[in-house]
């Protein structure tokens, strides 16, 4: 770490971090979405409030930030989830044939 700190990189860091998380969710969505449909909406909770946990319980700042920015992807994963489910009501997004939809 004090290689990052030497040279000024831990903003840098925590910004490529931060835009590969939010990427990793993206398909997390998608994928939550079409198996289970917005039932899944707690699992995202409950690992944003682990993150939130570890984001406090971390010392290390790059670390602790990471761990943040996965909690509050993690809660914001909550509202895309159902908001995946308005984008398959569309017809955006294809319907699993396994699933029964309400609408």
């Amino acid at each position: 770490m004090d290689f990052l700190n030497q040279y000024h990189l831990s903003g840098l860091v925590i910004g490529v971090s931060t835009f590969l998380i939010i990427g990793f969710f993206h398909p997390v969505v998608v994928k939550a979405e079409y198996y289970w449909g917005t039932k899944c909406w707690w699992i995202f909770l409950i690992l944003g409030i682990i993150g939130v946990a570890a984001s406090l319980w971390v010392e290390n700042i790059l670390i602790s930030s990471l761990c943040g920015v996965f909690a509050f992807s993690s809660f914001w994963t909550i509202k895309e989830v159902f908001e995946q489910e308005e984008r398959v009501k569309k017809g955006w997004f294809p319907k699993n044939p396994k699933r029964r939809y309400k609408f």
